[in-house]
């Protein structure tokens, strides 16, 4: 297999919005991200992926875009990303930008025009019918909105703000990649591209992803714009399969570098219920069995994974599968452990790295997502509690991913010098900050920061195959071996100490959050306990 540098990366996600505030507005901002990059480097990060910062009105913060070669004010300007770009380059720090193409924002250009002079190209570049059909948003509601002037309604998979965009239209296709390539000649590591597998939908036939052209597409988009640089380019494709995933980053396909899959989030969730239905525990061999499968079947050189437990879009790990209490570092590197030695590409979400948790939101007067504004609004008008809503919002709500980057015990977490921010900050900044973090060797963010370096020196990493172990129910253990070699890593899944035994030896311990018994005959494990150790040959 043809090795690139993002074999051996790890990624480190940043919420604009909510990472660092230079100018003292509330919101965070390029000037901001640029003066914490020798934070990130510290980490040991070799590349950021940075959400939307593009011209928006803010619909979807940023997932509306309305000019695709401009900054947002709010962010700064295309200045302030030169900067970002050059100063993170000189820390060996790739910038992976969003690629957001399903749809824009009705403020594009493409769009006014589209809505102003039907019988203009642009018109054609979004999904026009006379009449609706039965699909709806993700955001809640029909997919279709009526527009008054024309008679005619256009498709939009997210909030009526985000028309969504027709990739059947070549002329439109060459502009995205015109686009992309504007952002290519800038230095960018690659893109991370927002629900990518939309993009081939026939809606009347019900198709909304993995359409019949879909691959094409792609195909067509590495040959016109990054498959002629070493770049990453992660796909969001929700609806994966490990033989579906092969097809987009089979090196062979000429398509993308890795896809996200989540089928592990859907654990989330209970089995056939809405997004808001969610599971008071993690089902763990459930857990062990989806991740054995993608271990497995999506074979080296034939595919590759990407690792993680949160993004901007899902609640935070140590709120619905971790520990938030006297557990909570012990568990935040035990999660960190178990995915991180794993094969894949592992990203982090900025604050993962110290163990932040979900806000305790009281009211819908501190929440922005739109998606939870549309759920609370339709769930109470179906005769839920708001109670009952809040409840949900809490634990799988958008916003708590989205709550300020806790740096200190300052003002609003050291995020913001203003009076007030965007969203609140966490009450719990004194405590779970950046500042105590550096200051604690025995902290998260050093458990991290070795797990990167790791990845970085450990060709098996890459290369071993992967054995689950059979255990009990609560511990997830696994062998990473190659022809030479082999590791074990073992952790225990939850709050409750678990038997485990092990018919080896070992030489030297890789890593852990405890101290490891000599003797892996029969040990217990403590609550979250975690290791991984090079067994004997």
């Amino acid at each position: 297999m043809e090795k690139h540098w993002w074999h051996k990366a790890t990624i480190y996600q940043i919420y604009p919005k909510s990472f660092a505030d230079a100018n003292g507005d509330g919101i965070g901002d390029l000037k901001g991200i640029t003066s914490k990059l020798d934070y990130l480097q510290e980490l040991g990060i070799t590349a950021i992926w940075l959400s939307p910062v593009y011209d928006s009105p803010m619909d979807d913060n940023g997932y509306d875009i309305a000019n695709y070669e401009a900054i947002a004010d709010m962010f700064g300007d295309m200045n302030d990303m030169d900067l970002l770009l050059a100063e993170a380059n000189q820390r060996g720090i790739r910038i992976i930008m969003d690629l957001v193409v399903n749809h824009t924002s009705d403020e594009h250009a493409w769009f006014v025009e589209a809505r102003d002079n039907p019988t203009s190209p642009e018109r054609d570049y979004y999904i026009w019918r006379d009449e609706p059909n039965d699909l709806t948003s993700i955001f809640s509601g029909s997919a279709w909105e009526k527009d008054e002037a024309s008679g005619q309604y256009y498709l939009h998979f997210f909030s009526k703000k985000q028309p969504d965009l027709n990739w059947e239209n070549a002329s439109l296709r060459q502009k995205i990649y015109d686009m992309m390539n504007f952002w290519i000649d800038k230095g960018i590591g690659g893109f991370r591209m927002d629900v990518i597998d939309m993009i081939g939908k026939v809606p009347d036939q019900g198709i909304v992803n993995n359409g019949p052209k879909l691959h094409d597409y792609i195909k067509e988009m590495n040959t016109a714009s990054f498959g002629k640089h070493d770049l990453l380019t992660v796909g969001e494709t929700w609806g994966a399969t490990p033989e579906i995933a092969q097809l987009y980053s089979n090196p062979d396909s000429h398509e993308l570098s890795m896809v996200f899959q989540f089928e592990h989030i859907g654990l989330q969730h209970k089995p056939d219920a809405a997004k808001w239905d969610f599971e008071d525990e993690l089902d763990v061999p459930a857990l062990k069995k989806i991740f054995n499968k993608w271990q497995t079947e999506l074979g080296l050189g034939q595919g590759w994974n990407s690792l993680f437990w949160n993004n901007h879009d899902l609640p935070r790990v140590l709120s619905i599968w971790g520990s938030t209490g006297p557990n909570r570092v012990k568990s935040a590197k035990a999660l960190a452990i178990l995915l991180h030695l794993m094969r894949g590409t592992p990203y982090i979400y900025q604050g993962e790295e110290i163990g932040m948790t979900n806000y305790p939101f009281n009211n819908l007067d501190e929440i922005d997502d739109i998606e939870s504004l549309n759920y609370a609004r339709e769930a109470t008008a179906n005769g839920q509690s708001m109670g009952q809503v809040m409840d949900s919002i809490r634990m799988i709500g958008r916003d708590n991913a989205r709550t300020p980057m806790q740096w200190d015990e300052t003002k609003h977490a050291g995020f913001s010098s203003g009076d007030t921010t965007w969203l609140p900050v966490n009450p719990n900044y004194h405590e779970i900050n950046v500042k105590n973090a550096l200051a604690d060797q025995d902290s998260i963010f050093y458990t991290y920061q070795k797990l990167v370096q790791l990845r970085q020196t450990s060709e098996w990493l890459i290369d071993g195959d992967f054995e689950l172990l059979d255990t009990s129910d609560k511990v997830f253990a696994y062998i990473r071996r190659t022809p030479s070699e082999a590791y074990l890593v073992v952790v225990n899944v939850s709050d409750v100490a678990q038997t485990f035994s092990f018919n080896g030896t070992y030489e030297t311990i890789i890593i852990s959050n405890l101290v490891v018994p000599t003797d892996l005959q029969q040990i217990t494990l403590d609550a979250w306990d975690a290791f991984c150790v090079k067994l004997t040959k």
